[in-house]
Order: C-alpha cells, then sequence, then structure tokens
C-alpha cells in the first residue's frame, strides 16, 4: 500500500506513468490501445488496461476511469491506490474474482483538461441506437442560446436570463434540461454525437474480448462532479431492471440510486455507456454502479462546463482568460486536497471489496 497521495497525478501524462507502473508492479496483464492524436503536451495517448487475476474467471469486475476526461484525477487515483493494495488484491484473487482496470476510457479529454472527447461527444451519452431516431432534448434546446454566449465571462443580460430561468424553473429544471443528452448542437454541452467515437469502438472492443466468458460480471465506473463533497453516490449503472438494482443495493447497500425512479442527484440520461456491457457480454448476469464523488455545487459545475465550451469555440481567448477557465473546470471535477483524496479512496475501496464478496455468492468459479 502506499500513501494516498502518492497514487494522484497532477496531468494525464503522470497519471499513466503511475498506472502503467503500478499494474507493471502487480504483475498485471497490460494492453494499450493508442489514440489518433496526441495530448496538450505531445505526449502518447491511450486506453490502457491491466488484467489483475485469471483471463479465464467466471466473475470478472470492470473498474474504469476518465469516461469524462477531466474527471480522470479521481478515477485514476482510484485505480493506481487498489493496484498497490496488496490486501484488497488478494481479496479478489482469493474469490476468484478477475478485476480489469479501463484507465482513462476519454484520454485525450483527460489531457486536455476537457470532459469530452476529441470529436467534442460526451461519452456517456455516445452508446444511442444510431440506427434509429436519436432522441430529442427539446428543453436544451431553448436553452442553448443561452447556455453559449458570444463573451464569457457572461455578460449581465445573460446572468440575469440564467437566473430568471432558474428562478422560475428550478436548479433541477436547469440540470434536467442541460446534462440529460442531445443529439443536435455538435458545440453543445452534454452532446451525444452522430456516431459512435474513437474511445466507443476501443471500449466495444475490449469488452468483447475481455467479458465474453464471464458469467458475472459487475462495474465500478468512476466519476465526479454530483453530490456533497467528497461524499461517493453509488448510482445503478444500468437500465430499467429491477432484479439488478435490487442486486446492487444488497452489493453495495440500500443507498444504491437509480436515475429511474428519481432517487439519484443525476436526472434521467440518454445514451449510456454501461449498454456496451450487454452486447458484450449477453450470457453474463451484469451488476454495475457509477461511483460518482461530489466536488463543488451543480450550479458551478454547470457553468465551467459552459466556460470550457465557450473556450472551445474560441482558441482565439486571451491566455489569461483561458487559463482561468481550464484551473476552473479543473477544480469543478478534482478536489486537489489530501482530504478529499482520503475520502475518495476510502470509499472506493470499500466499493470494491463490496463487489468482490457480491461476485462471489454462490462460490468460486472458472469458465470451463
Amino acid at each position: 500500500m502506499i500513501p494516498i497521495p502518492q497514487a494522484f497525478a497532477a496531468s494525464y501524462a503522470q497519471a499513466r506513468v503511475k498506472f502503467l507502473e503500478a499494474a507493471a508492479s502487480a504483475s498485471t496483464q497490460i494492453e494499450s490501445h493508442r489514440h489518433p492524436l496526441p495530448g496538450r503536451d505531445g505526449e502518447l495517448l491511450a486506453l490502457d488496461l491491466a488484467l489483475d487475476g485469471d483471463a479465464q474467471s467466471e466473475r470478472l469486475l470492470i473498474v474504469s476511469s476518465a469516461c469524462h476526461g477531466v474527471e480522470g484525477f479521481c478515477g485514476s487515483g482510484v485505480q493506481v491506490f487498489a493496484l498497490h493494495d496488496a490486501d484488497w488484491r488478494q481479496q479478489a484473487r482469493d474469490a476468484g474474482v478477475a478485476v480489469l482496470y479501463l484507465h482513462a476510457l476519454n484520454p485525450w479529454g483527460f489531457s486536455h483538461l476537457r470532459r469530452v472527447t476529441h470529436e467534442g461527444v460526451d461519452l456517456n451519452r455516445n452508446f444511442p441506437d444510431f440506427s434509429q431516431p436519436l432522441p430529442v432534448n427539446t428543453a436544451y434546446r431553448q436553452l442553448h442560446p443561452l447556455l453559449l454566449p458570444s463573451q464569457w465571462p457572461p455578460d449581465a443580460a445573460h446572468r440575469a436570463a440564467v437566473q430568471d430561468f432558474i428562478a422560475r424553473e428550478g436548479v433541477a429544471a436547469w440540470q434536467t434540461a442541460i446534462s440529460g443528452g442531445q443529439y443536435e448542437f455538435p458545440t453543445g454541452l452534454f452532446y451525444g454525437g452522430h456516431a459512435p467515437t474513437w474511445s466507443h469502438q476501443t471500449l466495444r472492443g475490449v469488452l468483447a474480448r475481455r467479458a465474453g466468458r464471464a458469467r458475472r460480471v459487475a462495474w465500478i465506473d468512476l466519476h465526479t462532479g454530483l453530490g456533497p463533497p467528497g461524499v461517493g453516490e453509488r448510482i445503478w449503472a444500468g437500465g430499467q431492471n429491477a432484479a439488478g438494482v435490487a442486486r446492487a443495493r444488497r452489493w453495495w447497500g440500500e443507498q444504491v440510486t437509480s436515475i429511474h425512479d428519481g432517487s439519484s442527484t443525476s436526472p434521467p440520461l440518454t445514451g449510456l455507456m454501461w449498454s456496451a456491457i450487454d452486447a458484450a457480454a449477453p450470457q453474463a448476469e451484469y451488476t454495475g454502479i457509477a461511483l460518482e464523488f461530489g466536488t463543488e455545487p451543480i450550479l458551478e459545475i454547470l457553468d465551467a462546463l459552459r466556460g470550457d465550451h465557450w473556450l472551445a469555440q474560441h482558441p482565439e481567448a486571451p491566455p489569461a482568460l483561458a487559463a482561468d477557465i481550464k484551473a476552473r473546470l479543473r477544480r469543478a471535477f478534482y478536489t486537489d486536497t489530501d482530504a478529499w483524496k482520503g475520502q475518495i479512496v476510502s470509499q472506493a475501496r470499500q466499493a470494491l471489496m463490496q463487489a468482490v464478496q457480491g461476485l462471489s455468492e454462490g462460490g468460486r468459479g472458472t469458465a470451463a
């Protein structure tokens, strides 16, 4: 085990080195999928995976980070700490559970301090059925001109219009309209795209190869940006599946929430990534959560995202303003204090152990 702060990194490049070194020292099976573009500082980008345990195991736990790039500071730290945690790794081995770490699902966003992929897409809205008409978010359509004004910070008129909407409709309506997912405005917030992104396609390939033998699959996807600071909400990561939700609550506690019944701080969302497991492992019983750690109030989160999207459309912005926008976005999704990191690792470690215990229900086993 290493000191908790040592598991966290100040950049994607540093996080990748820490992850690969930890995965190598743990003698895991490492595989890297190189991204077609360079990082912010010219570094190589990749979705790296490390498999800790028997590739033939019927029980598989997936632990993923940086679905939303800038959120990777938190998720990577959890993964690095876990790979150095001998007690946790022994518990998984004793239970016959293979652990598949997916480091930086969206490496471009992690490196460039953006939530979206290089295509400008929210990866966790990029999994609808593209052969069918895409969902329509009429509430977002009405707000789009207000969200991305011609100047940043917004002028008094724009600020007043936002406050008027929130006063009239409420914070929850503002959050739901913006973050639910939209497929109409490529430069807008929470854009789900019109085709699978590089990260989408790469993840599907990994899951098809690595989860196809499993009979029981658990998935903990690490996120930040919702809820009270340092508190990890355990959000059911799947479709409307009463048996699955009940199983998740048996594993991780009755505090497991769901976007489907209104118990989560997250509103209903479209095009969610976890649906990919259905095609990759149709034979498996699936149980998953998004472990969502709070940072700052939701209005600050959304404003930080508005600023970042504005900056993407205005590369001519003064360097000082650009730096301020990026720093604000980083703070919105990563609280860089030892106390916060300690809270995150403690709760994540508990969730990992609970997942192993849940997967072990019914005894050990490996695929024939």
